[in-house]
């Protein structure tokens, strides 16, 4: 038997018991110490016959001894502290884990890791101060601790690391200075300490000892004084990017030393004097930016004799021409001079010799004619000369440029007939003429410009009549073509429009009636057609659009009655005088307020008394003043006697303070009582309540409702003093009532008697965003319904930033401060921590607490206090990703990270379709793409790379355009490309 035994043994395959080698071991403790919510790290287990981890994710090992060398876990959703054992592995030279949740500090035995001479740890959110201990890595060449929490000063242990060649800290919360003994590191090629607020200083002058340096990156870093002559010695140096501090003092011309320099960044500085004019060592020089200075002189030729690509100069106060050399270049790209004072002519020869693609010489004084060549190379898409003095004709060739896509040729004195290509083309979505001297009529080859959004040529001589193709460009949002020359019929297929924002064909010669079918201009705001010959009656569709806010119909032929209809509308302005208009007047509008609105129209002069005083003058009129005059002021006396004694009874029988009616005070003309509103304050008219108080529906006697918010005294809720109350209402008060625009909610009036305070506004029956969203209604928010409320309320906050004067930074954009009417038209609501910028520090104003709430306040603001309207845009671009998403800008779901987080990493490991909101219909998957790129680029973390306002209030408008940017294959995001005169936005 035993002997049977062994033969069957001997007989049988050997078993292989392979065991993990100690690195794998290691990993694996690694593994045991991290959160992997997405099981990125699934083959780290030992499920292979390889007794080495070297075919695990991440994992690469030495081909000859089979040992790991390098571990990289980039974007893999991993969370918890610093995997200390990846440092036991001895021949570990690479560490990267970009863009992971390692939420702790950065452990001092980190050194421990001595043979590394790769550490990655960007986009986490490590915090405490840079362990000194690194310097303990003698191998380390490259360290990058970007985008992540450390605070405290940059150790100065690191001056002993003598291999290290890059060395990126930006986008941190280090406060302390920028060292010295920075200039000790002979070896390091790379140094960037961007996006951080340190304390104000100088730039050391010992940086210039750094004589292997290519890139030095020192953007938004609270520098001061002026820049250093000692740079000069950066032979080496390609990148020197000191934009967005506060240098003054004169570009010193040792920066034109840099003999391999080729990008210089200086804008947003205070930068005065003349540009340097010896730039002949600097050969290398692609791309200059001193834009956004107080610079003076003029545009040195040596500057323009230079191969550039990029030249930006905007807003500073150059004087002089643009040197003909600029023209010679090979590689010009971009030139940006705007807003400054430069006068001449164009070089003739511009875009001649390179592929120019964008010009903006806007707000300057130059004239002459524009060059023929400036799209010789066919490139040019953004053409920008408003406001200077350019005459002639716009040159034939531009008719052939088809890659253009905004040309503003806005107050000139440009004339002549516009090239009839020009009209056609198929890229272009801005195109704005208003204030020249044009001629000519709009061609049919209009319907070839299918892109555009904006048609901009009022104020010229156009005439004949308007082509009825122009009811075929699908996108167009705003068409205005007031004061010119046009006869005929307002063609019927404008109708067909329904993306139009603004109609203005006002001070024309147009004839015949109001195009029937007008109830498809659903998203129509501004309808002006005064000053005219049109007849017929107004149509009761008007009525029916339902957010129009301005109608000015005047000094037309227009007859019949006014439509009931028009009560409807919730209109700032209304203007129907000086036509034939007969019959009675809406009840609405039957009131003195409105009496401007119907004068000249001899028809109505009997249904509203003074409509028409030329009428019904007697010899006894100044006896029949006199009676009025008497009743007047009795009926007077006795009106406040009885509210004096009203008041009194109120008082008697409350006990608590009243409301004193003389405090009130009205925004707009109101058709309601104060007491109405007092009165009905009750418990069961309340409707919301938050820390700052109460908001209540208040329904009055003409059937209208208004929400009132009462504000708690300094004693309730929490309020830590009446300070912290006043200057809530004040600010709210402040800013609202001045504030008209159709997306801002509407304050009518306020009160305050000190211990009461009443804020009463436009009654939203849809609630906020936020409400409906999150909660079981959100089945009434289909796409369609969500991108309306995206673009409306990007509109209210693009007024608050470039249209208000002096602009005002929100602070607490939210989905619960964005409010819906019956038509689900969003106002942009809550101003009570709303901060109005003034001169010169606009949009770096201070603040001494953070304002905002949890998920939206950008990254930034956290730590720099700094009132800017970035931050508002961040705050937007979390709205945005809530309408996308579906989602809360905070869930347990995510875990440690906002909205913000998850949505980048979802989707750079599973794409767009993970992301969006299942509710939502298919069928706008593309347009539903797009806003989330739109979102993504409102919520940088670097808020230079944000758009403006108004950038993204055209972002959004063109994102039903047929021939936009689309999704790539491979899942990523396609760049935009947006600049303008005023604002500034490039990707």
């Amino acid at each position: 038997m035993l002997v049977f035994l062994l033969c069957l043994l001997l007989s049988s395959p050997p078993i292989l018991t392979l065991s993990l080698n100690q690195d794998g071991l290691y990993l694996q403790r690694v593994k045991l110490g991290l959160s992997d919510p997405t099981n990125s790290l699934s083959s780290w287990d030992n499920n292979s016959r390889d007794e080495t981890p070297c075919d695990w994710l991440g994992v690469t090992c030495d081909p000859l001894t089979r040992r790991v060398v390098s571990v990289n876990l980039d974007h893999s959703q991993l969370s918890g502290p610093f995997p200390i054992f990846l440092c036991r592995l001895p021949y570990l030279s690479r560490l990267s884990m970009v863009d992971n949740n390692i939420n702790s500090t950065l452990p001092l035995d980190v050194s421990t890791c001595r043979n590394l001479t790769h550490l990655n740890l960007a986009w986490n959110l490590l915090v405490g101060t840079v362990p000194e201990t690194l310097a303990e890595m003698p191998n380390l060449r490259s360290l990058d601790l970007s985008a992540n929490n450390f605070t405290g000063d940059i150790p100065a242990r690191f001056g002993e690391v003598s291999r290290l060649e890059f060395l990126n800290l930006a986008g941190n919360l280090l406060n302390g200075t920028i060292p010295s003994w920075l200039g000790n590191f002979s070896t390091l090629k790379e140094l960037h300490l961007a996006y951080n607020p340190f304390t104000p200083g100088r730039i050391p002058s010992e940086l210039g000892n750094m004589t292997n340096l290519k890139k030095l990156w020192l953007s938004h870093c609270n520098l001061m004084g002026q820049i250093p002559d000692s740079l000069a010695r950066l032979n080496r140096l390609i990148n020197l990017d000191l934009a967005i501090n506060r240098l003054t003092g004169s570009i010193p011309s040792s920066i034109t030393e840099l003999k391999s320099i080729e990008q210089i960044e200086l804008f947003e500085n205070s930068f005065s004097g003349e540009l340097p004019v010896k730039w002949l060592n600097t050969t290398t020089l692609r791309r200059f930016d001193a834009s956004m200075n107080e610079l003076t002189g003029t545009i040195p030729i040596e500057l323009c004799e230079l191969q550039l690509e990029s030249l930006n100069l905007f807003e500073n106060r150059l004087e002089g021409t643009i040197p003909e050399s600029i023209a010679q270049s090979k590689n010009l790209y971009e030139l940006k001079l705007f807003n400054n004072k430069l006068h001449g002519v164009l070089p003739s020869q511009l875009g001649k010799n390179s592929p120019l693609g964008s010009l903006d010489v806007s707000y300057n004084r130059f004239s002459g004619e524009i060059p023929e060549s400036l799209c010789s190379k066919g490139s040019l898409e953004d053409l920008v000369l408003i406001h200077n003095s350019f005459s002639g004709k716009i040159p034939g060739g531009l008719g052939n440029c088809h890659s253009l896509r905004r040309v503003r040729l806005k107050q000139n004195l440009l004339s002549g007939s516009v090239p009839e290509g020009l009209w056609g083309l198929p890229h272009m979505y801005l195109f704005e003429l208003a204030e020249n001297s044009f001629t000519g009529s709009i061609p049919k080859r209009i319907s070839g410009a299918y892109n555009l959004s904006m048609f901009l040529i009022s104020k010229n001589q156009f005439s004949g009549s308007i082509p009825d193709e122009v009811g075929v460009l699908d996108n167009l949002l705003e068409f205005s073509a007031s004061h010119n020359n046009f006869t005929g019929l307002i063609p019927g297929n404008l109708v067909k429009l329904d993306q139009l924002g603004k109609l203005d064909l006002s001070e024309n010669e147009l004839s015949g009636g109001i195009p029937q079918g007008i109830q498809g201009w659903g998203n129509l705001n501004e309808l002006n057609l005064a000053n005219n010959r049109l007849s017929g009656e107004i149509p009761g569709e008007i009525g029916s659009l339902p957010v129009l806010n301005y109608l000015d119909l005047s000094g037309n032929f227009l007859s019949g009655k006014i439509p009931l209809e028009l009560q409807n509308l919730k209109l700032n302005l209304l203007n129907l005088s000086n036509n034939q208009l007969s019959g009675e007047l809406p009840p609405l509008y039957a009131k003195e307020i409105y009496k401007s609105s119907f004068v000249g129209n001899p028809g109505l002069c009997e249904d509203l008394d003074g409509l028409c005083p030329e009428m019904g003058e007697s010899k006894n009129q100044g006896y029949v003043w006199i009676l009025r005059s008497i009743f007047v002021l009795a009926g007077v006396v006795f009106v406040v006697g009885v509210v004096w004694f009203y008041v009194k009874f109120r008082n008697f029988k409350r006990t608590k303070k009243s409301i004193a009616i003389s405090k009130w005070k009205s925004f707009h003309k109101i058709g309601f009582s104060e007491f109405e509103v007092i009165d009905c304050l009750k418990e069961e008219n309340l409707i919301g309540s938050g820390a700052s108080g109460k908001v209540y529906k208040v329904v009055l006697r003409n059937g209208e409702a208004v929400a009132v918010k009462k504000l708690y005294g300094g004693s309730k809720k929490g309020d830590t003093s009446n300070g912290s109350l006043r200057d809530q209402f004040e600010v709210e008060v402040e800013t609202l009532g001045k504030i008209r625009h159709k997306n801002i909610v509407r304050l009518w009036c306020c009160c305050n008697t000190g211990d009461s305070k009443l804020l009463v506004y436009e009654y939203m029956p849809n609630g906020s965003l936020g409400d409906l969203l999150h909660s079981s209604k959100v089945g009434m928010l289909g796409w369609p319904t969500r991108y309306k409320i995206a673009l409306d309320a990007a509109e209210g906050l693009s007024y608050l930033h470039h249209d208000c004067v002096p602009p005002i930074v929100h602070r607490d954009v939210k989905s619960n401060n964005i409010l819906l009417d019956a038509e689900f038209s969003a106002r942009v609501a809550d101003f009570g921590v709303a901060k109005v910028v003034h001169g010169v520090n606009r949009g770096q104003e201070s603040m001494s607490v953070i304002a905002g709430s949890c998920g939206y306040i950008a990254p930034e603001y956290a730590y720099t206090l700094r009132v800017n309207e970035k931050s508002d845009i961040y705050s937007f671009g979390v709205v945005l990703l809530e309408l996308v998403t579906g989602r809360l800008p905070i869930d347990p779901e995510f875990g440690e990270k906002d909205l913000v987080k998850w949505v980048c990493t979802n989707l750079d490991e599973k794409g767009f379709d993970s992301l969006i909101d299942p509710k939502l219909d298919s069928t706008y998957k593309e347009e539903i793409c797009r806003v989330l790129e739109i979102s993504l680029l409102c919520t940088s973390t670097l808020p230079i790379n944000r758009p403006s306002m108004r950038k993204v209030v055209k972002l959004l408008q063109e994102t039903s355009a047929e021939n936009k940017s689309k999704t790539s294959k491979d899942g990523k995001l396609s760049p935009y490309y947006y600049e303008d005169a005023s604002d500034q936005f490039v990707v």
